[in-house]
Order: C-alpha cells, then sequence, then structure tokens
C-alpha cells in the first residue's frame, strides 16, 4: 500500500488539465467513443493520470463495445476503491484511485471471465506505462 496522495484543489488545478480536473476531481465523465485508449492493445500498466498510481495492466483490458476501456480486475486489490454512486438516478459503484481518491469510471458486474467484471475507465483519468518502463509516483 502507497501513501495517499491529499491535495487542495488549487494544487490539482496547477497539475491537470481542465479536461483531466473535470473527470478525476470533479467526477465528470469523457463521451463515449472519444478516449485515446479506447482501442490500444500495447503491453503495460495503466496508471493514474492525477498520481501515477499503478492501476491495470493492459493484459486485462478488453473491447465491452461500451465506447470506453474495459478491464476485468485491478492491478492490486487496493489499487482502486469503491464507493456507492447514486447519481444520476441510478445505483452504480463508482471506482476511484487507491492512492488520490481520483474518480477512473465504474465498475459493473457485466463482464467477461475469470472475475464477471467490466471496470469502465474514461480515457483521460489514466496513462499508459509502456512494458519495461518504470512506474513512477507523482509527489506532492
Amino acid at each position: 500500500m502507497v501513501d495517499k496522495l491529499h491535495l487542495s484543489d488549487e494544487q490539482w488545478r496547477s497539475r491537470l488539465t481542465p479536461e483531466e480536473f473535470h473527470v478525476l476531481r470533479e467526477h465528470g465523465t469523457e463521451a463515449p467513443g472519444s478516449g485515446c485508449f479506447l482501442k490500444t492493445k500495447e503491453p503495460g500498466t495503466y496508471v493514474c493520470a492525477a498520481c501515477g498510481n499503478p492501476l491495470f495492466k493492459s493484459g486485462e483490458k478488453f473491447e465491452s463495445g461500451t465506447g470506453w476501456p474495459s478491464f476485468t480486475q485491478a492491478l492490486t486489490e487496493d489499487a482502486v476503491v469503491e464507493y456507492q454512486d447514486r447519481s444520476y438516478g441510478m445505483l452504480r459503484t463508482e471506482v476511484r484511485c487507491g492512492r488520490c481518491d481520483s474518480h477512473l469510471g465504474h465498475v459493473f458486474p457485466d463482464g467477461p471471465p475469470p472475475t464477471g467484471l467490466r471496470y469502465c475507465m474514461n480515457s483521460v483519468a489514466m496513462k499508459h506505462v509502456p512494458e519495461g518502463q518504470p512506474l513512477e509516483l507523482v509527489n506532492p
């Protein structure tokens, strides 16, 4: 488990693009089909765009047909945290970064084996680190 990262909104705004801030810190969603990681297949690790926390391995990525990159499971048990989301008149499970609590997307129980889960993530909430390159956490 890595140390939690807590920053003010002002500090986050200085580190993130307006679109990243909207999705990661204001729980926004990118338009379906618009994300840069929707069709990618390069080996590596997807990390939180806000803090660099490793989230998903590329081997867990699959084409869900939903318009967002989807994964069958998180990299580790504490890579992400889940919260009940009752926004927009729906009951969903929100997924946030386990280190900085940034909004990543939602998880649904309609994914493929072996987990049956579909972690439906916003591309803007992640960065891809190619296989063989070091993973680096962003510090305060």
